[in-house]
């Protein structure tokens, strides 16, 4: 009698928050998992708390070398991959006004660019895979615009990346999902002056338990909704009212025929 092997997954951002809940709810299941995080220790103490169960691939996913050389190790000890969750990311709040280009550069190359970098190198591992299944978390901005989210435009750019790849990669039969896990209770979200209800731990068991079913797209708007409501607003600044446009302060000109 033959036994199923374990389900190997790579999980980016592992170190912290969402990451560090999920790479808990993985290997709880017995699976085999590839850490990556720019942080070694907490990957370290990941791998002494699961023996045998996973692999510490650190690096910055920023620089495609470094990732390349990750999935050439992970294709050296495993030989394929069935699913890889692009969850590293950042997010800084943008100050409107003293607008920083060089914020929206880091943020666009360490949420888009390394995700990109990634999928390269598990993209021949995934189609050696079985059942293979390819998942990045994009974020509740990718929904409508947010004061002090200027810096959001690198999710948008991930959705649009996974939703064009999904049909290239149809005939490989690589199942792709899109969460968008909204703002949770994490270091990255201290900025904001927010009673936030989601810990990394419920967020986490709500993502794995859904993601089970390989939905194209899984958002969770009843955590978007903390944000929309009391997100302080200045003076003279644009609010947002749900079921209203944006207004504007000068209406944009009409098209010309």
């Amino acid at each position: 009698m033959s036994l199923t092997p374990p389900r190997r997954y790579w999980l980016t951002g592992a170190s912290n928050g969402i990451g560090a809940a999920l790479a808990e709810e993985i290997l709880k299941t017995g699976a085999h998992l590839a850490v990556s995080s720019r942080l070694l220790a907490p990957l370290k103490a990941l791998s002494q708390r699961y023996p045998g169960q996973v692999l510490v691939v650190a690096g910055d996913l920023t620089n495609g070398q470094q990732v390349r050389e990750i999935g050439e190790q992970i294709a050296k000890e495993w030989g394929s991959l069935d699913t890889m969750i692009l969850n590293a990311g950042t997010c800084e709040y943008v100050d409107p006004s003293q607008f920083d280009s060089s914020i929206i550069e880091h943020i666009v190359r360490t949420n888009l660019l390394a995700s990109s970098y990634c999928i390269e190198a598990a993209r021949p591992l995934l189609q050696a895979g079985t059942a293979p299944h390819l998942v990045g978390m994009a974020s509740s901005v990718t929904y409508l615009p947010l004061p002090r989210a200027e810096d959001g435009d690198s999710k948008p750019g991930l959705r649009h990346l996974f939703e064009s790849l999904r049909i290239d990669v149809a005939p490989e039969n690589i199942e792709m999902t899109v969460a968008s896990p909204g703002v949770i209770n994490t270091p990255l979200n201290d900025d904001l002056s927010l009673h936030l209800d989601w810990s990394a731990d419920k967020a986490a068991r709500y993502l794995f338990d859904m993601l089970k079913h390989r939905p194209p797209e899984l958002p969770l708007p009843e955590l978007l909704m903390p944000v929309l409501w009391p997100l302080p607003q200045k003076s003279g600044q644009t609010g947002l009212e749900i079921g209203k446009r944006m207004e504007r302060n000068n209406p944009p000109f009409d098209d010309l025929p």
